[in-house]
């Protein structure tokens, strides 16, 4: 795996991709503490941990640009532009919400930002994703699409055929596989015959690459490779950021399936703290005002979300059909 450089990256890029982390990691703790109140419900999936691979990925991406993401999917529509007070009004089912407070957690989209929607179904976001990069292609567009997906969305029949239609039209999405080790309660070494999910690559005739997944430059330099390539009719790529969530599969998993001193081993490696670590003390105390300024964002958002309306009973029918020709 890549490691964090020890020179100091460049002031203006890692204060925007500290920014984002920060935006992510204060949006879900809040999450996390609305669904603890009983003021949410229903499930909520947390990417904790992994807010680098968002931030790096998204960071080199247009409005134009799409992605598709998976039920862990809040920190990628966030990177990608969403707006976190709508994001919150649709986590509480608000009528102000992305989709009006119909999507909850697993399902928010803003085809304005290229955000095609997040997908509880492990793996079926990834077609999605090349239906966006052929759409692309048949517009003469140079938009790049971009698929997040857990390593368990690696033993599903949609990540091969995505991978080879990809490789066999030279479409210009890559695929990025935020590899946590655990598909859901399953460990890696259970459910994967390869040691990497970027081995997979060569059988489809496409690059692939295996990347620190908490170092937030490596992923940033990764990320702009293949979205180069893909933008310049190149065709695909697979990145595997290596990563680790803090918490469990689901708020409330009891997580028996990992032992105490790996999650702390892990926590170590906080990605927010590992690019702190390579800023001098000017940069580090404008990092610490960046987190403070982001706590309070989120915390204006939450409120925001709480006083908007409850979506009305009549339009429980909107949105099911679209209107005849």
């Amino acid at each position: 795996m890549t490691q964090i450089e020890t020179t100091a990256p460049a002031t203006e890029l890692t204060k925007r991709l500290y920014r984002t982390m920060c935006l992510i990691r204060n949006f879900e703790l809040a999450a996390s503490r609305a669904l603890a109140s009983g003021e949410l419900s229903g499930f909520l999936h947390l990417s904790i941990g992994q807010e680098a691979i968002a931030a790096g990925v998204c960071d080199v991406l247009t409005d134009k640009d799409y992605i598709t993401t998976t039920h862990r999917g809040h920190g990628h529509c966030i990177a990608k532009g969403a707006r976190i007070d709508r994001m919150m009004a649709e986590i509480f089912g608000r009528a102000t919400g992305y989709c009006g407070g119909r999507s909850g957690s697993m399902h928010v989209a803003d085809p304005a930002r290229g955000i095609l929607g997040a997908n509880a179904i492990v793996g079926a976001c990834i077609p999605i994703a090349l239906g966006g990069a052929f759409a692309a292609n048949v517009l003469g567009q140079t938009n790049v699409a971009v698929a997040f997906f857990g390593d368990g969305a690696v033993a599903e029949g949609t990540f091969h055929e995505s991978l080879n239609l990809a490789a066999l039209w030279r479409l210009p999405v890559v695929f990025v596989c935020e590899n946590n080790l655990y598909a859901e309660m399953t460990p890696i070494d259970v459910h994967l015959s390869n040691k990497t999910v970027a081995a997979f690559a060569d059988a489809y005739g496409i690059p692939g690459e295996t990347i620190d997944g908490n170092d937030v430059l490596a992923v940033h330099d990764a990320a702009a490779r293949a979205v180069d390539r893909a933008r310049a009719g190149h065709g695909p790529s697979l990145l595997e950021f290596r990563t680790y969530r803090w918490r469990g599969h689901f708020e409330g998993d009891a997580q028996r399936y990992r032992s105490a001193d790996e999650v702390a081993a892990w926590r170590e490696r906080d990605p927010l703290r590992l690019l702190s670590a390579v800023t001098d003390q000017e940069l580090t105390d404008e990092l610490s005002r960046i987190a403070k300024d982001c706590e309070q964002e989120v915390e204006r958002a939450v409120e925001w979300a709480k006083a908007q309306p409850q979506p009305e009973a009549g339009s429980l029918i909107e949105h099911v059909y679209t209107a005849g020709a």
